[in-house]
């Protein structure tokens, strides 16, 4: 029996595909339990290092970034001090150099040579390297620099010497500067101890080795508790956070007196728990009412039906089913309305469709489901065209217009007009109005007036709620008037005008309507032509 043998996978990157890579090589197809990469891997590697906590985080980044600013800064302190001083001490036996070999240029050289000081040594040498005058410490026998160095010493500037080779401590810098007629050149070495200098650098570097741990940690403690002050106040909010959800009630996280960020983030979270607590309590509530309302056509039918199996063959099943049918159209309304609300709050600030929509013949349409009179529709001579879904639209002409003929006494008006920027829909009815304290407050779920309640045939308070939230879905307004606001005597029945204002479509986007004509057109005659795309 023969065995394949067993298959090896290449270790080089594959070159099939374009780059180097092979097809499939990318991150979707790495197979289960392969390494991440190794910029993740080097990321988490320093997320170890750090310890755990904000404040300990904070307090390590900030002293690791402050020791190496305090290094940096001392390392070029030492280096600027260090660099003076020695340019200090170039300058110093420069002068010396100079005063010397104007004597020498003079020919009135003295010997000893006069200096102040005793790290300093001064010798004149010639050309031939023999020292023809010096200080009186320096030696008069070999010169302070040997060939080389005294070249470099010209060309380049001072050198460094070992002191020892002048009896000085430290190390010696030597500054050269010519001298001397033209026929018999001489050189002016000078020769001054750094031994001042290097003690004054060791004596900055011991201090601040001692005086940089000290000032690091005294810094440390002032950030640890820095840093402390400053994270309360987030504690504070997490332990409120945490006791506001960890109970049913609400609450309010603890505001900071500072006027900082943390102060704005505690307003702008106790705004947040204020709109959470009040949409959970308009949730509640709309849950309590629809199931009230969910419950009275389902009692009525159960009623219905345990009558009706009491009764048996006597009773009037016709009669029955269409009771039932009634409930059941009810409840499919009911259904269809909390359908459309919930659409409506999960689309967003704007309709998901969004078409031109000419109000002429939306109104028309509307109107049209009724009988004429009592609903009677003023048709507008020129196109009223704004932007929207037209079913949205339609929905809220036709609540409008189902409420104005539920509650009217002999006439429903409904007109449309333009009044820029936006284009107007008005339903007026003849009805016993609505109290202006009522006018905010119908506008919410599941709201019904007394009367209405006394009076309605089938509706849920859902009807204004939907327009609402409609119109303003489309960027519009509504708005509740009594139908005649200026009457000098307040009516029995002061009827109601509600006015919805949607934004008009833009001005090179209109369109003129040709074939209409400005009349008063009835609920059920003929419908008005116009264009639409």
């Amino acid at each position: 029996m023969t065995t394949s043998p067993p298959r090896t996978t290449p270790t080089g990157p594959a070159t099939s595909g374009p780059g180097g890579l092979a097809a499939g090589a990318g991150t979707a197809g790495r197979p289960p339990g392969r390494a991440p990469a190794t910029g993740a891997v080097k990321r988490r590697g320093w997320r170890r290092l750090l310890p755990a906590g904000l404040r300990n985080r904070l307090m390590v980044i900030g002293v690791a970034g402050l020791a190496v600013g305090l290094v940096l800064g001392g390392i070029a302190l030492v280096g600027t001090l260090a660099f003076a001083l020695q340019r200090s001490a170039d300058n110093e036996a420069r002068r010396i150099a100079e005063a010397v070999a104007m004597l020498v240029t003079e020919d009135a050289l003295p010997d000893p040579l006069p200096v102040v000081g005793s790290t300093v040594r001064v010798q004149v040498v010639d050309s031939q390297r023999r020292v023809r005058s010096a200080s009186i410490d320096a030696d008069r026998l070999v010169p302070m620099l040997f060939g080389d160095e005294l070249d470099r010493a010209l060309e380049d500037g001072p050198v460094f010497i070992p002191g020892d080779r002048l009896g000085l401590r430290g190390p010696v810098r030597v500054v050269a500067v010519p001298a001397g007629p033209a026929d018999d050149p001489q050189t002016v070495l000078v020769g001054k101890s750094m031994a001042d200098v290097a003690h004054s650098v060791d004596l900055l570097k011991t201090s601040l080795l001692i005086g940089f741990p000290l000032l690091l940690a005294l810094l440390a403690v002032v950030a640890w508790r820095v840093i402390g002050a400053t994270l309360r106040p987030v504690e504070a909010l997490r332990a409120g956070a945490e006791e506001i959800t960890g109970g049913a009630r609400p609450g309010q996280l603890p505001v900071p007196e500072s006027h900082d960020e943390i102060h704005r983030l505690a307003v702008t979270l106790n705004g947040m728990l204020d709109r959470l607590e009040s949409a959970r309590g308009r949730q509640r509530a709309f849950v309590a009412d629809a199931a009230h309302e969910l419950r009275s056509p389902l009692a009525n039918m159960r009623t219905q039906l345990e009558v009706a199996q009491r009764l048996g063959p006597r009773n009037d099943w016709p009669a029955v089913a269409d009771d039932l049918l009634a409930d059941t159209e009810r409840l499919s309304r009911l259904v269809n309305d909390l359908l459309l609300l919930a659409r409506v709050d999960d689309a967003g600030p704007r309709p998901a469709k969004v078409g031109r929509v000419e109000l002429g013949e939306l109104i028309a349409g509307a109107a049209g489901r009724h009988p004429s009179p009592p609903v009677r529709v003023e048709a507008s001579d020129t196109a009223l065209w704004t932007v929207g879904d037209p079913d949205a639209l339609g929905r809220v002409v036709a609540n409008l217009v189902d409420n104005a003929v539920r509650h009217a006494r002999g006439e429903v008006v409904v007109s449309a007009y333009a009044e820029p920027p936006y284009q107007v829909v008005s339903v007026t009815d003849d009805g016993p109005g609505i109290p202006a304290a009522d006018r905010d407050r119908v506008f919410d779920r599941f709201t019904r007036l007394d009367d209405a309640r006394a009076r309605d045939a089938g509706g849920a308070g859902l009807g204004l709620a939907i327009v609402r939230e409609l119109v303003r879905q489309h960027g519009g307004t509504v708005r509740l008037d009594d139908a005649r606001p200026d009457a000098s005597e307040p009516a029995a029945n002061p009827g109601l005008r509600v006015e919805v204002r949607l934004p008009a479509a833009p001005a090179d986007r209109q369109r003129s309507v040709q074939d209409r004509q400005p009349r008063s057109v009835q609920a059920g005659s003929e419908r008005p032509t116009t264009s639409v795309e």
